[in-house]
């Protein structure tokens, strides 16, 4: 599944993570700001190592957003089947609040949709988490469930037209 694509958007380009990025992600995971939303408790340097720098993943894509070159935050998406997966993005508190994270979503939905052919995307913010709630919906999803403490959201391509 590794692209390595590069996504730009209007705001925001999404760049793929490589070991040179480790630094600043460890940073950023350590941070009880930056993980409030992202399991709320700070990860190590070796768990970030593991899981969100480069492809050790095989399912997994990982992303740095950049805003005016200066990287703001993390994102990432995974497939679930053929056509279908998910995308988790966190961003840094200074750059919450100025349409940085629907414009990246909408960069990644134009990737999956119309590069990968995916029809179905899924993300998972907590319930309690309005700010993001609210910019995945000006992405386009729309909540499918609310039983658990994260809400279900989806966005669906529209049949015969992709991205």
């Amino acid at each position: 599944m590794a692209d390595g694509a590069i996504l730009d958007g209007v705001l925001t380009r999404l760049v793929p993570t490589t070991e040179g990025d480790l630094d600043l992600l460890a940073q950023w995971f350590a941070s009880l700001d930056f993980v409030e939303h992202w399991g709320g408790l700070p990860i190590s340097r070796a768990e970030v190592a593991e899981k969100y720098v480069g492809r050790r993943r095989p399912r997994v894509e990982s992303f740095l957003v950049l805003a005016k070159s200066m990287p703001v935050g993390y994102a990432q998406y995974w497939r679930a089947g053929p056509a279908e997966g998910g995308i988790d993005m966190v961003l840094g508190p200074e750059a919450r609040g100025q349409g940085l994270g629907p414009d990246a979503a909408r960069v990644l939905l134009a990737h999956l949709g119309g590069n990968l052919g995916w029809r179905r995307v899924t993300v998972d913010p907590a319930r309690g988490n309005l700010r993001a709630v609210r910019a995945w919906e000006k992405a386009g999803f729309q909540r499918v469930s609310s039983e658990a403490e994260d809400l279900l959201m989806e966005f669906r391509f529209p049949k015969g037209r992709l991205g």
